[in-house]
């Protein structure tokens, strides 16, 4: 960060040291006030330049208010070595399919587990996959991409409103989910049912209970 101006590093590193406080992110209005600034004006243009230089995400319907953006939160932190922050984005299932809420928290998770492609962090519910080594309450690195070769784990958007965490299968009459555990059966979909999501790159878990 620079090639940025003194009042975008302000604005930024405000940003980063209230994130949490904010609930939704504020409004320009709202953040024109906070930071004690007179002109909104002003604001709206340095906010649309560090839209433009990846800083802030650009706000529409869907992303409402200021927020940061992945590439303003991991180069905000220049003592965190071989580890980056990733978007953790809610629960998946490995067993029945259930929603993958999306969230605005962030987890640290090393280099090693995770690729240079975009990345993000699932929580798993269920034990659907536990014969992989894969069980309840273990966090998961999902690399973001819309494919993925047959026998890899995926995250699966089943009918555009479940997600879940199963190895897959394609084939040109139907997709198979399957899990890694023998007392389950492995879901058959039409293939216009099943929307890749991501596939699986890393792993952590806790053993604090």
């Amino acid at each position: 960060m620079d090639n940025l101006t003194r009042k975008q590093r302000e604005i930024i590193d405000f940003l980063l040291q209230n994130q949490h406080n904010f609930a939704p992110p504020l409004s320009l209005d709202k953040l024109c006030a906070a930071l004690g600034l007179k002109s909104r004006g002003s604001l709206h243009r340095i906010i649309q330049d560090l839209v433009e230089a990846g800083f802030i995400e650009p706000m529409d319907r869907k992303h409402r208010g200021v927020r940061l953006s992945d590439k303003a939160r991991q180069m905000a932190q220049p003592d965190s070595g071989n580890a980056d922050l990733l978007r953790y984005v809610g629960v998946i299932a490995a067993g029945k399919p259930i929603e993958a809420i999306e969230n605005q928290e962030y987890m640290t998770v090393p280099s090693q587990i995770k690729t240079a492609n975009p990345c993000y962090v699932l929580r798993v519910k269920g034990d659907s996959m536990m014969e992989e080594g894969i069980y309840d309450g273990d966090w998961v690195i999902i690399e973001q991409r819309c494919h993925a070769r047959n026998g890899e784990i995926v995250v699966a958007l089943v009918d555009k409103t479940e997600a879940t965490l199963k190895f897959i299968e394609q084939y040109p009459h139907e997709t198979l989910l399957i899990p890694a555990n023998s007392g389950m059966q492995a879901m058959r979909y039409q293939p216009a049912q099943v929307e890749i999501q991501g596939v699986l790159v890393g792993q952590m878990r806790s053993y604090r209970h």
